[in-house]
C-alpha cells in the first residue's frame, strides 16, 4: 500500500517530480525509436533519400497504432487511479483486465490492416516505385508485429496509475537499447545478419517493442498488488469499457488527429517531395520535444484523478499549478535546443536535398512548442477531471479545424511561386496560440464547476 499512500499523502510538488521524471524519460525514449530509425536509414549506402521519404509516409500509421494503445491506456490510467483512490480494489481488477481484452481487439485490427491495407495507403501518397516498395515493406512488418507497442502502452499506464512510473521507464529503456543495437546490425548487415535496409529498421523497432512489453508484463504481475490479476478479469464488462473510453476516447482522437494531420500535410506538400521529406524528419524531432509534455501529462493525469477521487481540492489545485509550471520549463528547454542546433539535426538525418527545408521548418515551427506543451497539459487536466469533451475540442482545433485549412491556404501561395514553402510552417504557431487561449477558457470553467465546489 506504500504506493497508494504516496499518491494520497506525498506533497504534490514532490510527487509530480518523482512520477514525472520517469514518465518524461519513457516518452522521450519512445520518440527515440523513430528518430533512430531515420538516422540509420538516412545513412544507407543506396537509396537513403527514398528510404527517408518512405519512413515519412508510414509515420502516420505508426502514430495511429500508438494513439489507440496510449489512448486506451490513458482511459485505463485515470479510471484505475480514481478507483484506487476510492478504495475499490475489486473494480480496479476489472479495469485492468478489460484494458488487456481491449488490447487484443486492437492488435487484431492492426494485423488485418498490415496484411490487406498497407499498399493502398502508401500508394495514395507517392507514385515513386522505390518509395512505395520500401514503405510497404516497413509498414507491413510494423503492423503484423504490433502487439509489442500495443501491450507496452497498456502495461505502462497500469504501472503509472499505481505510482510505479520508474518501472515503465525501465521497460522503455530496455526496448530503446535493443532497437539501437539491432538497427545498424539489421539495416547495414553486420556479422552473420544479412543487409536488410528498411526491413531491418522495421524488425529492429518491433523487436525492441516486444522486449519492452514482456518486461512490463512481468513488472505488472509482480508489483501491482493493489488488485488481483487473472484471465477472469479480462471478461468484457460493458460498463467498465464505456468508462475507459469516456476518458480515453478523447485521448485516442487527440493522438489519431496527429496521424491525420501528418497524412494531410504529406498530401499538401506532395508538390515538393523534398519539403515533404523535410516535414517528416522535423515532425520526429518535434515529437521528441512534445513527448516530454506528454510524459509530464501522464504524471498530471493520475495525480489529479487520484485527488479528485479523494475529493481533495488542495491537491487538485496543486496538481494543476505544478503541472503547468513544469510543462512551461520543459518546452522552453525544447525551443532553445531546436533553435540553436537545427543544422546538427539535419546532419544526423543526412537530410541531403531536404536540408534547407528541414532547417526552415525547425526555426519556425519550434516557436509553437511552448503553446503546444501547455495545450497538452490542459488535456491531461481535463481528462483527470472527467472532462473529455473539452480535451477533444482542443485536439480538433490544434490538429484539424485550424491547422489544415491554414496550411492548405498557405500552400496555394507556395505552389504558385508567390511565397516560399516556409509560409506553410507558420500555420503551426498560429494554430497553437489560438488553441491555448481556448484551453485557458475551458480550464477556468472546469475549475469553477468541478474543483471550487469541493470541500
Amino acid at each position: 500500500m506504500a504506493e497508494s499512500n504516496k499518491m494520497k499523502e506525498m506533497p504534490v510538488n514532490k510527487l509530480m517530480v518523482q512520477m514525472g521524471i520517469p514518465m518524461i524519460l519513457s516518452m522521450a525514449l519512445q520518440a527515440v525509436y523513430n528518430i533512430v530509425d531515420s538516422a540509420f536509414v538516412g545513412n544507407m549506402r543506396v537509396g537513403s533519400e527514398a528510404a527517408l521519404n518512405a519512413l515519412t509516409l508510414v509515420f502516420p500509421v505508426q502514430m495511429l497504432m500508438v494513439a489507440v494503445g496510449i489512448g486506451t491506456g490513458v482511459g485505463t490510467n485515470a479510471l484505475l487511479a480514481r478507483t484506487l483512490g476510492q478504495g475499490n480494489s475489486k473494480k480496479a481488477a476489472k479495469v485492468a483486465g478489460n484494458s488487456l481484452f481491449l488490447g487484443v481487439i486492437i492488435y487484431v485490427v492492426c494485423l488485418l490492416f498490415g496484411i490487406f491495407g498497407v499498399k493502398a495507403y502508401i500508394s495514395s501518397q507517392t507514385v515513386d516505385a522505390e518509395v512505395l516498395e520500401m514503405g510497404v515493406s516497413y509498414l507491413r512488418i510494423c503492423c503484423v508485429i504490433s502487439f509489442g507497442i500495443i501491450f507496452f502502452s497498456l502495461f505502462e499506464k497500469l504501472l503509472q496509475a499505481t505510482g510505479r512510473s520508474l518501472y515503465s521507464t525501465i521497460g522503455q529503456v530496455v526496448g530503446a537499447v535493443v532497437n539501437i543495437i539491432l538497427d545498424p546490425i539489421m539495416i547495414y548487415g553486420i556479422g552473420p545478419c544479412p543487409e536488410m535496409g528498411v526491413k531491418g529498421a522495421a524488425y529492429a523497432t518491433v523487436i525492441g517493442q516486444v522486449a519492452s512489453a514482456v518486461l512490463l508484463l512481468i513488472f505488472h504481475i509482480k508489483l501491482n498488488k493493489e488488485f488481483e490479476h487473472g484471465a477472469k478479469y479480462m471478461k468484457p464488462d460493458g460498463g467498465i469499457i464505456k468508462e475507459i473510453y469516456t476518458i480515453g476516447l478523447p485521448a485516442i482522437i487527440a493522438q489519431a488527429l496527429m496521424s491525420i494531420m501528418v497524412y494531410a500535410m504529406n498530401l499538401i506538400l506532395k508538390f515538393n517531395p523534398s519539403a515533404q521529406t523535410a516535414y517528416g524528419l522535423f515532425y520526429k524531432v518535434q515529437q521528441f520535444v512534445l513527448f516530454l509534455a506528454f510524459g509530464l501529462r501522464d504524471a498530471i493525469t493520475p495525480i489529479i484523478a487520484f485527488a479528485y477521487g479523494m475529493r481533495s481540492k488542495k491537491r487538485i489545485q496543486d496538481g494543476i499549478k505544478y503541472g503547468l509550471i513544469y510543462t512551461v520549463i520543459l518546452m522552453i528547454l525544447g525551443i532553445v535546443i531546436t533553435e540553436i542546433f537545427p543544422g546538427g539535426f539535419a546532419t544526423l538525418f543526412n537530410a541531403g536535398p531536404s536540408r534547407e527545408y528541414f532547417i526552415g521548418a525547425m526555426r519556425i515551427i519550434s516557436v509553437s512548442f511552448l503553446f503546444a506543451g501547455i495545450n497538452i497539459a490542459y488535456q491531461g487536466i481535463y481528462q483527470a477531471l472527467n472532462s473529455g469533451v473539452e480535451s477533444l475540442v482542443i485536439s480538433l482545433l490544434r490538429q484539424l479545424i485550424i491547422i489544415l485549412p491554414l496550411a492548405g491556404i498557405f500552400s496555394v501561395f507556395a505552389r504558385n511561386g508567390q511565397m516560399t514553402v516556409s509560409l506553410i510552417w507558420w500555420a503551426f504557431p498560429i494554430t497553437e496560440i489560438i488553441s491555448c487561449f481556448v484551453g485557458y477558457v475551458f480550464l477556468k470553467r472546469i475549475s469553477k464547476n468541478k474543483v471550487d465546489v469541493l470541500n
